[in-house]
């Protein structure tokens, strides 16, 4: 777990001074840690649907990923009042509103598109901090950012052939997809005063507090369902709890632009799993876009040794 970092001021605005180094060991297994949890998100949420209303999903989500952050001794550590200000903000868009987007959307289009669209978070997080420091991606960084995104639409195009889809379902997708983009920013000047656990305690109480009321009305129209229930608990103690704390952590290690890169290892995750759980086939083109998001995530994770300018 990442630890405090003590600093008397913090600026406001999302920094990617910590990414000046290239990715470590430790870096690369969080990746793999969160890709992997993550992973599984939209099979999971689809399971849920089958008895669950968004709404209720986007409930149980924060409740069990809050109540296994609530067991670390370090998740209570205190967190200043001035910063409860980027705490809500990142309840707001980094959980309760993509929580109850994703599910919506899963409602009119398949999980693999899902999963395809929510790998642009690397690209509006990447703009979101070139507007913040008032740096772009170098070209290395820019080209593995761009390459890793047209892996992302090989890995994920077979699986899309024939799928079905509609102009709500891809919007509210991408919308959920832009929230990601801004908050993983404001995680980072979070997480590098304060470390990753109590960060996001706090964030999951807010967004429990703005799904509670929508979640409780929506429990009339729901089923009781055992497998979506074990659907649900993974999602939260896995996918909402620790993937978003090895999250936090690595973004706060090497920026928010290159932390991002996680996502486009989503959907590869989630065809290897369809493969061996489900003895779903693997197309070429998918082993092609795999080696392009590896070689692009390489890229991206490369040090960056220029200074950055203050917004």
């Amino acid at each position: 777990m990442a630890q405090v970092i003590e600093a008397p001021t913090v600026s406001a605005a999302p920094t990617e001074e910590s990414s000046v180094t290239g990715f470590t060991p430790a870096d690369w297994g969080l990746l793999a840690g969160i890709a992997l949890m993550w992973g599984s998100s939209f099979t999971l949420i689809a399971e849920a649907l089958e008895a669950f209303s968004p709404p209720l999903i986007a409930l149980l989500r924060s409740l069990f990923g809050a109540l296994t952050l609530v067991m670390f001794r370090k998740a209570r550590i205190p967190i200043a009042r001035r910063d409860w200000r980027g705490i809500a903000l990142l309840g707001a868009l980094w959980m309760a509103l993509p929580f109850l987007l994703f599910p919506i959307a899963q409602q009119w289009i398949d999980s693999s598109l899902a999963g395809m669209i929510n790998g642009g978070v690397p690209i509006f997080a990447a703009l979101v901090a070139a507007i913040a420091i008032r740096r772009l991606p170098n070209r290395r960084q820019a080209l593995g950012l761009i390459l890793g995104f047209a892996g992302v639409l090989t890995v994920g195009w077979p699986a899309i052939q024939g799928v079905r889809s509609t102009a709500l379902g891809v919007g509210l997708v991408l919308l959920g997809t832009i929230c990601y983009g801004i908050a993983i920013n404001i995680a980072v000047p979070l997480q590098q005063r304060y470390g990753s656990l109590p960060v996001l305690l706090r964030t999951q109480f807010v967004a429990i507090g703005l799904t509670l009321i929508p979640g409780l009305l929506a429990v009339p129209s729901s089923d009781f369902s055992g497998t979506a229930l074990a659907a649900v608990i993974p999602l939260g103690c896995l996918g909402t709890a620790l993937a978003f704390v090895g999250m936090t952590t690595l973004v706060g290690r090497v920026g928010a632009t290159r932390g991002s890169v996680t996502v486009y290892f989503i959907p590869i995750v989630a065809i290897a799993l369809g493969a061996v759980v489900r003895n779903e086939s693997i197309h070429l083109l998918s082993i092609l876009g795999t080696a392009m998001v590896i070689i692009g995530a390489f890229l991206a994770s490369r040090s960056d040794t220029r200074p950055a300018r203050a917004a």
